[in-house]
């Protein structure tokens, strides 16, 4: 018996060592470079926020954060690597309005629940956009042209089950309507197709317009947020004209859910710092991309949120498995 009590007080005492060996570790994080995890591909929106967030907050952290590229499965395997990393502020991720939409199609192990939300950095909502030669001048002519025509007003989108086509499909049932939803791979082919006069519409950001908006060939008619745009102050939100739509797509700081608290409040408070540079809001202007900063707390609440309307919507489309 002796023997047995002085083997498992070995290992009481290694475990034990072990805890206060990650409690020490915690409490001085962060001790090494830092990984930060981009589900898609460099170049990319989502790649270039974390280029400037990373350049931002490493004024703010004794350790480098350095961006690491993880693609594939629509932002499934880089956010599935972000979910399972070890808890302990070494591989944080940018988190993506795919966290709320995925789980819903079956093609990703995780939920919202699984990360804590450190900082959301960008949003960029839907925008219901035609051509200028287009003879809708206004929402309401668009819609009601939609309504004359059920199923024959094409709307393109940057792919089944993406964010833009779900907002194109939010908008088609809080309206009552049908649209034929017409996916692309990516925004720019839907653009290009709504520049050829292929479709009537496409519902992708104000941000993935711009420039044919600058250059008078292209027309937004509604936005599809709290308020207006400040880039594009003539487009009415569609709760003005009485439609309670909101969808859009963000960007923000993640952890896995068991990060330790004191590792977490040291993200957020340099996060925090980083987004509050002139340089970074600078440099996303520069990208055509809105800053739109939510503290932890208010970025949980917010992905909350998504992650119930997803839910329902995607139900009621019979896209949720």
């Amino acid at each position: 018996m002796k023997g047995y009590r002085f083997v498992t007080g070995a290992v009481v005492g290694a475990l034990t060592s072990a805890t206060m060996m990650v409690a020490v570790q915690a409490a001085e994080y962060p001790t090494k470079a830092i990984e930060l995890i981009v589900p898609y591909a460099a170049g990319g929106g989502t790649d270039l926020v974390a280029r400037a967030y990373a350049d931002a907050v490493n004024r703010h952290l004794p350790q480098s954060v350095g961006v690491v590229n993880k693609t594939g499965g629509g932002g499934a395997v880089g956010l599935s690597e972000i979910m399972a990393a070890r808890p302990d502020g070494y591989r944080i991720g940018m988190g993506t309005v795919e966290i709320t939409t995925l789980p819903n199609l079956g093609v990703a192990r995780f939920t919202a629940d699984d990360f804590t939300p450190i900082a959301r950095l960008n949003a960029e909502p839907s925008a219901i956009t035609v051509n200028a030669n287009a003879p809708w001048k206004t929402i309401e002519e668009f819609l009601a042209h939609a309504k004359e025509n059920p199923g024959k007003v094409r709307i393109g989108n940057s792919g089944t089950g993406a964010i833009w086509h779900l907002a194109a499909e939010a908008l088609a049932t809080k309206s009552g309507l049908k649209f034929s939803h017409i996916p692309y791979d990516g925004a720019n082919p839907a653009v290009t197709a709504l520049l050829g006069n292929h479709i009537e519409a496409v519902s992708v950001s104000p941000a993935e317009v711009s420039s044919h908006i600058a250059a008078g060939t292209l027309r937004i008619l509604a936005v599809m947020d709290d308020q207006r745009s400040k880039a594009f102050p003539d487009a009415p939100t569609l709760k003005e004209k009485g439609i309670d739509v909101t969808v859009a797509t963000w960007r923000g700081i993640v952890v896995p859910k068991k990060t330790p608290a004191n590792v977490v409040e040291t993200l957020r408070a340099a996060s925090k710092k980083a987004v509050e540079e002139q340089g970074f809001r600078d440099q996303l202007t520069k990208m055509n991309l809105s800053y739109a900063y939510l503290d932890g707390p208010e970025y949980k609440v917010a992905m909350e949120k998504d992650a119930e309307m997803f839910k329902v919507l995607m139900k009621q489309i019979g896209l949720a498995k």
